[in-house]
């Protein structure tokens, strides 16, 4: 923490660390459920796809370790200083940061499937047709320019220290990272465990249907942690079908370049070719009514 934003005797540890301080079990993870799958459904973990995913992870923390010190840390300090007041650091205080920065947390991941915008960041994590510990590591690195950042804005406004919604954020996000898997999908000796816990907690199961592209599972399950937010907001949906993971518009490559920046660029042409601004903030399946207009116009080959 620095003095600019931190209580007397606070940790001089750096949240913007935390998750790779939590690198070595993640790896640890992995590696167990690489092994796990080897013989059992080899097919799992793919060698490509999982390179794949660690390049995308290392990008992606090259370019959110840039932007903290860029800018965002500054934004949030700022909001911090010019805020309602200081919260006060005790234990009570992070648990109710917590539980409100999940609450920010849903509508952000909501937000990142209907708006093209930040879908364009968000689909780089889920383009793998596999789902393993590997897949919480595809990241994209331009989540500083889709403004995920933004919605910690109102957490540093209310009062708390900058540090402190950094390290809020990287706590989900590393929680998160235990509900990409296939481990106990559909085993019927637990299915009764897991949808009791999944009316409260994300769990692999509850996450595994927000990662499928099967028509009743898109655009569900957004939570982080807490499920209660999809559930208020009617937006949860149990594990049934056995899903099948990807994107309606599967991109078939294991280039981390394209993986990135293919649906920026499919939005910018869309914006050109149509005419049309409105597809940087409308869903990502609309189309503008100017599309026909255009087809219609172009020769035929």
């Amino acid at each position: 923490m620095t003095p600019a934003n931190a209580a007397p005797g606070a940790s001089s540890f750096d949240p913007g660390l935390i998750l790779l301080a939590f690198a070595p079990v993640f790896l640890l993870t992995i590696g167990a459920e690489a092994w796990y799958w080897r013989k059992r459904d080899p097919s799992v973990y793919s060698f490509k796809d999982t390179v794949s995913n660690a390049c995308l992870a290392l990008m992606h923390q090259a370019s959110d370790a840039f932007f903290l010190w860029l800018m965002i840390k500054t934004v949030y300090s700022w909001t911090y200083s010019h805020g309602l007041r200081t919260v006060p650091e005790t234990w009570w205080s992070f648990v109710l940061l917590l539980l409100l920065q999940d609450f920010l947390y849903y509508f952000f991941h909501r937000a990142s499937h209907r708006v093209r915008w930040m879908w364009a960041s968000h689909v780089t994590h889920h383009s793998s047709e596999g789902m393993n510990f590997s897949t919480a590591f595809r990241q994209s690195l331009t989540y500083p320019i889709s403004g995920m950042w933004l919605f910690w804005i109102p957490l540093a406004w209310i009062g708390f220290t900058p540090d402190w919604v950094i390290l809020a954020v990287g706590l989900n996000l590393a929680f998160q990272f235990f509900v990409h898997t296939r481990l106990g999908a559909l085993d019927s000796r637990y299915a009764g465990f897991w949808r009791w816990l999944g009316q409260y907690v994300n769990t692999p199961s509850v996450h595994r249907v927000h990662h499928a592209k099967n028509p009743q599972y898109i655009d569900r399950n957004y939570a982080g942690v807490l499920t209660i937010w999809d559930r208020m907001f009617g937006s949860f949906v149990p594990e049934e079908d056995a899903p099948v993971f990807g994107i309606t518009r599967q991109v078939h490559t294991h280039n981390p370049i394209t993986l990135t920046f293919h649906e920026w660029r499919d939005m910018r042409a869309d914006v050109f070719r149509d005419r049309d601004i409105r597809y940087l903030w409308k869903p990502p399946e609309w189309r503008s009514p100017r599309a026909a207009v255009t087809a219609e116009a172009m020769p035929l080959t």
